[in-house]
């Protein structure tokens, strides 16, 4: 089987590192890409948010699985032309992907399909938006209804903080805050059949101890032992079953990775959002723990036919991923910087570095993102895991380099901030 991975980041660098070990994968390619990516797939130039020329692409390399990788191509309707042109795709439709592209859609279906998840208001005005904080009250939650980077969510006591983040958008959800510690769950859906993956937690704020804006993830790990037996089953049952059939009464059936964003709440499970798409860095960890053929399973969620392979297996132990971000990060970035050292971790059995914003120069290995890569270790639980992560990113370097020292040392609690993604 030949895989077309579409995207440049350290989501898509994961998916093409766990793709190349599958053995019933033959060639990897990936378009756009970036220098890890290179190390174990074919690159290739695409514009990855026109869908004819993914398509194209994919026709002209005989692809046999298109796997597309970022939220804005799939909302945009990338994987519709692949689909359109005969070639298996893993990700949603235009129709399906408005899950993640609108915020106030994906809470009409939790609704409709009677999924626990916090109360909320959709809000176009001052007046609407004043009126639904004051409902709700502090913490107040503003996420801008459509997609933002990660970065479109504020949460704070600050009343006209809130006010002035709803004004800088067209249109928000006002919502209850959430109350618990934030956990994601994948599920793998083939439009009807969902099949879930290690839950994950990932560190969304930019400073140590939850402080400091939002940022698209700073650092992740997977298995969570704290989470309660039965969690995941209760997530299958109550959110993803009544999701999938919403989706596929309203003539979108999902297909693709239904990320769903979830705070332990005193009163069980309740989502925080969905997203369209396996979530970075936190698939990070759970991928390298993936012991089952991730090809296999992307290709038969893409042929409507997740029914005929066996769930997902997972090795024992732990991973832990810590994301190196550059200067000036999440405000902006700086690029050029020259990175030094990940070459070293190469010789490392438990220990891979990631690559999410880099490029190459006749400088070398540069910076050329925010998130730049992320340290991944394996270890026989999450401390150890945790211990090789840090000694991995000891021994890389760039100007204004900035990584939190936190990640997976506790449980994320309220300190971070249930409901804050975006």
């Amino acid at each position: 089987m030949k895989t077309l991975v579409i995207g440049t980041g350290g989501r898509e660098h994961a998916l093409a590192l766990a793709l190349s070990l599958d053995p019933a994968v033959t060639e990897v390619h990936a378009a756009p890409g970036n220098p890890g990516i290179g190390e174990v797939a074919t690159l290739h130039p695409v514009d990855l948010m026109d869908g004819a020329a993914v398509a194209a692409l994919a026709t002209s390399i005989g692809a046999d699985l298109v796997v597309v990788g970022p939220e804005a191509p799939l909302v945009a309707g990338v994987a519709d032309p692949v689909r359109e042109a005969g070639i298996a795709v893993f990700g949603p439709s235009r129709a399906a992907a408005r899950l993640e592209g609108s915020k106030a859609f994906s809470k009409d279906v939790m609704a409709s399909a009677g999924v626990p998840t916090a109360g909320s208001r959709t809000c176009t005005t001052p007046e609407e938006v004043a009126a639904a904080l004051d409902a709700f009250g502090a913490p107040y939650v503003v996420k801008d209804d459509a997609l933002a980077a990660g970065k479109g969510v504020v949460v704070t006591t600050d009343r006209d903080a809130a006010l002035a983040h709803a004004a800088g958008c067209e249109r928000v959800v006002v919502e209850e805050f959430l109350d618990g510690p934030e956990f994601s769950v994948f599920v793998v859906c083939d439009g009807i059949v969902g099949r879930p993956l290690l839950p994950a937690q990932d560190f969304k704020r930019i400073f140590d101890g939850g402080r400091g804006p939002n940022t698209g993830g700073m650092g992740s790990y997977a298995p969570l032992t704290w989470l309660p037996e039965g969690v995941v089953d209760t997530v299958m049952t109550a959110v993803v079953a009544p999701t999938l059939a919403e989706m596929q009464q309203r003539g979108a059936p999902f297909v693709g990775c239904l990320y769903v964003g979830l705070a332990l709440t005193e009163a069980g499970p309740k989502v925080i959002e969905f997203n369209c798409r396996f979530g970075d860095p936190d698939i990070q960890p759970v991928l390298a723990l993936l012991t089952s053929p991730l090809g296999a399973l992307l290709r038969a969620a893409a042929d409507g036919d997740l029914s005929t392979v066996p769930e997902p297996t997972f090795a024992e132990g732990a991973a832990v991923s810590v994301v190196m971000a550059s200067a000036g990060y999440p405000e902006g970035s700086r690029t050029g910087d020259v990175v030094i050292g990940t070459e070293t971790l190469a010789v490392e059995d438990d220990v891979d570095v990631i690559h999410a914003g880099t490029a190459r120069t006749d400088a070398g290995l540069v910076t050329a993102g925010g998130r730049v890569l992320a340290v991944r270790a394996i270890g026989s639980d999450v401390a150890d895991a945790r211990a090789k992560a840090y000694e991995g990113i000891s021994s890389i370097s760039f100007p204004g380099a900035q990584w939190r020292r936190d990640i997976a040392a506790e449980p994320l609690g309220v300190v971070e901030g249930a409901a804050s993604r975006g």
